[in-house]
């Protein structure tokens, strides 16, 4: 009888317990616990908006949004302040040598990315887990519409650039085109609608599911077209004057900044109004992050949606003599504003851990409960924003949380990889000779001469200043005569080499007696057999006889002032170039072509030079630039006017001739070649195919940028360098500029750098390696604004250990090696003022600064929009 009670209470307790699991799986989800349904993913981007120059200042709305509502990161930063390079690594979480695009245009959206790194983007991951993802607005600046892109559900993307009106769009593959119409042309105000409406109609249809947006703005990116209701927004816009406005020229920083010199009057007046316009399209911008906001209050999914608001890198207006742009490694072109509110996060807090654009792809796979892939350099930041919680019986002593105090910044190409002892490109990019020459001659191996067991090859530097290899003739080891490389004629590898090199001594040559002619090469051989010396003597005559007329009208003499190609220079417009203050040394030789502003050629067919470049290598190097950028000049130029010759070659008309046969017979001839389909370049395999048609384009394109210039008078455009034209028709929107055209360049293609940024509660500074062995050291305790080049202050010790950490970031892949440890070190019997005093402090916990939650206390710099 027990056992009977028992089996009939047991059947009971069974069929209700199933009843209730029924009862739950046929509950809406919506009536279910809604900490259980993952949160949505909002990722706000801005092109090209600084930090540094003031232009959060203008965004109240977003301000009050963000600040109180979330967290603000202090310390943020990208890798690589330019457009396509950032926003790759953005979407992948890798740095530039990892991803493989390293310019606007090189492997921008290219095959190799759409084969290799865009499967791999955030949108991907989050896709194949059930997010609704969608992306509205800018992607790569190379993207040209003809596909979606894996991983996004549902695509607006902007063809091309940024633009305001007169755009493409992409529109799930299907391509459409907008006007000038405002509101529904303009892009800041489409693609707030856009995402509005997306997001209702996913949780209108799919309410259980998570959506995952992306609004990627042009704001504030040029074309710069506001709003017609805030073109008169901010008229005594000035928050870009920074200290370091115009202040030009920079003798101790890289190439560039040496020859900017000051802003002319003109340029001065286009920064105001510039940073004015910028502005103004910011407050579209802070309308659509209102509107975002109130879409999510009313949908009740604000407190189940983290909201992330940042840019792609900062900018410069003015700074160190440069009128506009980025890919600077300086605070102004890498910091940015990063913004996060959402679950768990702490209001009103700034967070001054360090937060790079590479983190944004792993924090958004960790909000969506996803571990990091192996292959990404970042790190989620949501370790970063946990509240404390009091320590429980378990754990008494809360361990600090450990984060990165050191990233890398580089813009340019890591040194080629080894495979089967042959030298191989990453992917389908490759570097040209020269430089990959350069590469290699900053390895230990070849930098020594041939006296090492072993060494097949050396790196010595020729009288033209140029690196190159040569064999070691005692493969044995040991050069069989080592004093000869001892006689003056070995020149330091480089200065950056030379400074490593803790065992080498300072050069102590006296350079008051060299002349150019005695160069000699590092071989036995003569530069010049008795032959050729003759004839070139001649033609020296020849062309002293010939440019008697000439004087100062010679084309090596016409400079870069102010970005513009301006008359032969005299002694003011030489020192403008220059960036350097005059030659004191100059001296004006009788009978005499003087060819630049330090050197001339004499009667006698002799070249002089000022006393400066003999003495001072850094001089000799600088000038040596300088005369190089010429000839590239001039060669281009001469280059561009034989393609023009062949052109009209070919395109000669042909003469009417009165003989009928002999006008025929030429007709035929010429129309002879045109009968065969396959062009005759053409007829190797597959590859030879595409090594055509890649050069063909490049060709073509290089044509058309000739014949643009041709027709437009452009004198501006050099090579080596970028430089933009502006003019009255340039902004077809208020405020318009009336003060005619100007010339300014920006970059030049030597801005090749890779930098080390390090902050922390003791040091905060950053040390650059340029690609031309130039370096850079500020220490941004004592000089925020990076005024003064401070690498001379350097010990040999402290350069070595910089720059093996920098080499270690520049190779590094995955975050396990991108992010390494902070450590202590100890002191070892190394002296003051080692690189690794730096590291001896106690790691704690960095203070969170509370924010006032009022908005009275924001303390805008604008108070609204009126300026």
């Amino acid at each position: 009888m027990a056992g009977r009670f028992l089996f009939f209470l047991f059947v009971a307790v069974t069929f209700s317990y199933a009843h209730f699991l029924s009862g739950q799986r046929l509950k809406p989800r919506l009536q279910r616990d809604r900490r259980n349904i993952r949160p949505n993913i909002i990722l706000i981007l801005t092109d090209d908006q600084d930090l540094e120059l003031g232009s959060m200042q203008a965004m109240n709305k977003t301000r009050r949004i963000m600040e109180e509502g979330g967290t603000s990161f202090s310390n943020a930063f990208v890798t690589t302040p330019m457009c396509c390079p950032s926003r790759s690594s953005m979407l992948t979480g890798k740095y530039v040598h990892n991803h493989n695009t390293y310019t606007n245009n090189e492997n921008c959206s290219s095959m190799s990315w759409q084969r290799q790194h865009e499967p791999r983007t955030f949108g991907v991951y989050l896709n194949n887990t059930g997010y609704r993802t969608a992306f509205f607005g800018k992607y790569l600046n190379e993207y040209n519409g003809s596909y979606v892109p894996a991983g996004w559900r549902e695509w607006l993307g902007l063809v091309k650039n940024s633009r305001f009106y007169n755009y493409t769009l992409s529109r799930n593959g299907v391509r459409e085109k907008h006007g000038a119409q405002y509101p529904q042309d303009y892009l800041t105000d489409l693609i707030t609608a856009e995402s509005i409406r997306y997001f209702r109609s996913s949780k209108r249809v799919y309410p259980h599911r998570p959506v995952m947006m992306v609004l990627s703005h042009a704001a504030p990116h040029g074309p710069e077209d506001s709003a017609p209701q805030y073109s008169t927004a901010f008229p005594n816009a000035s928050q870009h004057i920074t200290p370091s406005y115009n202040y030009a020229p920079n003798p101790d920083k890289h190439w560039i900044m040496r020859y900017t010199g000051p802003m002319k009057p003109i340029h001065m007046e286009f920064t105001n109004v510039l940073q004015r316009k910028r502005l103004q399209t910011l407050l579209s911008v802070d309308d659509s992050m209102e509107k975002l906001y109130n879409m999510l209050v009313e949908t009740d999914e604000l407190e189940n949606t983290y909201i992330i608001y940042t840019s792609d890198h900062g900018y410069h207006i003015g700074q160190f003599g440069l009128v506009k742009g980025k890919s600077m490694p300086y605070e102004f072109d890498i910091r940015v504003p990063f913004y996060i509110r959402g679950p768990n996060v702490e209001q009103g807090s700034i967070n001054p851990h360090i937060v790079l654009n590479i983190d944004l792809a792993p924090t958004i796979l960790d909000i969506a409960g996803l571990d990091t892939p192996p292959d990404m350099d970042g790190k989620s930041i949501l370790t970063l924003l946990e509240t404390d919680k009091p320590a429980n019986r378990f754990q008494m002593n809360k361990k600090s949380k450990v984060w990165r105090d050191s990233f890398l910044v580089e813009r340019g190409k890591l040194l080629h990889q080894r495979v089967e002892g042959k030298e191989v490109s990453q992917e389908e990019n490759f570097l040209p000779k020269h430089q990959r020459v350069k590469d290699l001659c900053q390895r230990a191996e070849y930098q020594t001469p041939c006296q090492q067991t072993g060494q097949k090859w050396q790196c010595v530097e020729d009288a033209t200043g140029k690196l190159r290899l040569f064999k070691c003739k005692n493969e044995g080891g040991g050069d069989k005569n080592p004093q000869r490389h001892l006689t003056g004629r070995q020149h330091p590898i480089s200065i950056k080499s030379q400074l490593y090199r803790s065992n080498s001594k300072a050069c102590d040559c006296d350079f008051r007696d060299l002349r150019p002619l005695n160069l000699r090469p590092f071989n036995k051989k003569p530069f010049f057999s008795k032959k050729k010396f003759k004839a070139l003597k001649s033609y020296s005559r020849n062309r002293y006889s010939r440019s008697l007329s000439l004087k100062n009208g010679y084309l090596g003499n016409h400079s870069l002032v102010g970005g513009v190609w301006d008359n032969p220079l005299t002694d003011e417009s030489e020192d403008e170039f220059s960036g350097m203050g005059g030659v004191p040394n100059a001296v004006a030789l009788p009978n005499s072509i003087k060819v630049t502003h330090r050197c001339s050629i004499l009667a006698n067919a002799t070249v002089k030079c000022d006393t400066g470049v003999y003495q001072s290598l850094q001089a000799w190097k600088d000038h040596k630039l300088h005369i190089d950028h010429e000839i590239e000049t001039l060669q281009t130029k001469i280059k561009n006017l034989k393609e023009v010759k062949g052109h009209l070659k070919k395109a000669r008309p042909l003469e009417c001739d009165c003989n009928k046969y002999k006008y025929k017979s030429k007709l035929k001839s010429k129309l002879r070649y045109r009968g065969g389909n396959q062009h005759p370049f053409r007829k190797g395999g597959a590859r030879d195919k595409k090594a055509w048609l890649l050069k063909e384009q490049k060709r073509r394109k290089k044509m058309r940028k000739m014949i643009k210039r041709i027709r437009n008078n452009d004198t501006c455009s050099m090579p080596g360098l970028t430089c933009f034209t502006h003019d009255n028709q340039h902004w077809h929107t208020a405020p318009y500029w009336t003060l005619g055209s100007f010339c300014a360049c920006t970059s030049a293609n030597n801005n090749t750098y890779w930098c080390l940024r390090t902050i922390n509660e003791s040091h905060n500074f950053l040390f650059c390696e340029f690609a031309t062995g130039f370096l850079e050291y500020f220490d941004l305790n004592t000089d925020p604004y990076q005024l003064i080049n401070a690498v001379s202050s350097l010990d040999r010790t402290v350069l070595n250990q910089l720059h093996v950490q920098l080499m270690e970031l520049r190779g590094c892949r995955g975050h396990k090696q991108c992010n390494p440890r902070p450590h202590s070190v100890e002191h070892g019997g190394q002296g003051h003022g080692s690189f690794d005093d730096y590291r001896l402090f106690e790691r704690r916990k960095w203070p969170r600064v509370k924010r006032p939650t009022s908005s009275r206390t924001l303390g805008p710099i604008w108070d609204g929009w009126k300026g």
